[in-house]
């Protein structure tokens, strides 16, 4: 094995920096010698860094606590993180909606804003819309657009790593859009874009229903479902980022499509919508006999899709999300069918992010890119 080596000075400072910072952020508020002890740096050598800090915006002395009770002497000076520093967007692009979530750099959610969109809305009125929302959101949340570290993008369809959509058969004129090229016009950040369903698994493993569990595969439960996996609590692309498009399973020799599956006569359901959708579920419930056939078609496909990825990736959990999941009685017979094909049935529950999920998980990637900027500092000695 060949010797580590920090490089050069500049590097050191680097490294020290984004160590004290990550204390900072992580205790709160903390005192030199606080940091001292927890870094294991030498105090002269926090107190340049702290210094930097300052300087940089990033930290701040924080004002003086007592706690009530008077002390004698001078109090020692305490910092923390400032996570006003920066701002992070996550942005959710659907068929029916455009969301934006904006948070600080700790995360914390400042603000939403949805609009709803034309599911045949072109691609220049379904970004016109995102923009907007965009807009309206900073402008309540008197949040400057020039402060914006990062944004995060879910969006259906297969995602390339430069941010251009390569297949997407759920918005129209989306299939080969730039997308993060199109809208670093509007920022001054990296923007990332990544399916819509990786980003709510994402999501799901960062604020709902699967944060203690880091093998878990999230179904985005529609018409055309799509999931999105975790292995090791890290998201799995595959090679050319289409891990996970279990919509297309009906391709495989099985030519019943969703309009005849949800059908309660002998012509296709039409339109599909989620509105006409909902009402067959809420017929089966009263006891229709064909509604609840029609029920059944659906959720027998839907158990086939993900038994297809549970066979293949054995995750803990299966969490379903989408629209799909608030209809009453999924659940249930999921987790019966799953126990019938799969070898090691997986526990499944419904998601607690909602409609949130997309957006939410967007922000976490962009937090993690802005994280991965000031904290990380792996990869940063070279090897000789």
């Amino acid at each position: 094995m060949g010797q580590l080596t920090g490089g050069d000075p500049s590097l050191l400072r680097r490294i020290n920096s984004a160590v004290v910072l990550h204390a900072l952020r992580a205790t709160g508020c903390a005192t030199l010698t606080e940091i001292t002890r927890v870094t294991g740096l030498s105090r002269p050598t926090v107190e340049g860094v702290v210094e930097g800090l300052i300087e940089g915006g990033l930290v701040v002395e924080a004002a003086a606590d007592d706690g009530g009770a008077r002390r004698q002497g001078r109090p020692a000076r305490r910092f923390r993180f400032r996570a006003e520093a920066g701002h992070l967007l996550g942005l959710e692009v659907g068929p029916h909606r455009v969301a934006a979530l904006l948070s600080d750099l700790d995360g914390r959610v400042l603000g939403a804003q949805a609009k709803e969109v034309d599911e045949t809305a072109p691609a220049d009125e379904r970004l016109d819309r995102l923009r907007g929302a965009v807009a309206e959101l900073l402008r309540r949340a008197g949040v400057a657009r020039g402060s914006l570290r990062a944004v995060g993008v879910g969006t259906p369809g297969i995602v390339e790593a430069d941010g251009t959509v390569r297949l997407s058969t759920a918005l129209p004129q989306w299939t080969g859009l730039r997308l993060a090229e199109r809208l670093s016009r509007s920022f001054r950040c990296p923007v990332l874009v990544e399916n819509d369903a990786n980003a709510a698994a994402v999501a799901e493993h960062w604020k709902g229903a699967a944060t203690e569990t880091d093998d878990v595969v999230f179904v985005l439960a529609g018409l055309s479902p799509g999931a999105g996996s975790l292995i090791g609590g890290r998201l799995h692309r595959g090679y050319g980022g289409a891990a996970g498009e279990i919509g297309a399973l009906h391709l495989l020799g099985r030519e019943a499509t969703p309009e005849a599956l949800l059908s309660t006569t002998d012509e296709p359901l039409h339109p599909l919508d989620e509105q006409a959708v909902a009402e067959v579920f809420a017929l089966a419930r009263k006891g229709d006999q064909q509604a609840r056939a029609a029920v059944e078609r659906f959720i027998q496909r839907l158990v086939h899709d993900v038994a297809a990825l549970v066979l293949a990736l054995d995750p803990e959990l299966v969490v379903i999300g989408g629209w799909a999941a608030g209809l009453d009685g999924v659940l249930e017979p999921l987790r019966r069918e799953l126990a019938r094909y799969c070898l090691r049935p997986p526990r499944v529950a419904l998601s607690l992010l909602g409609e949130a999920a997309v957006a939410t998980g967007a922000l976490r990637l962009a937090l993690d890119h802005v994280e991965e900027q000031l904290f990380a500092v792996e990869g940063t000695v070279t090897r000789r």
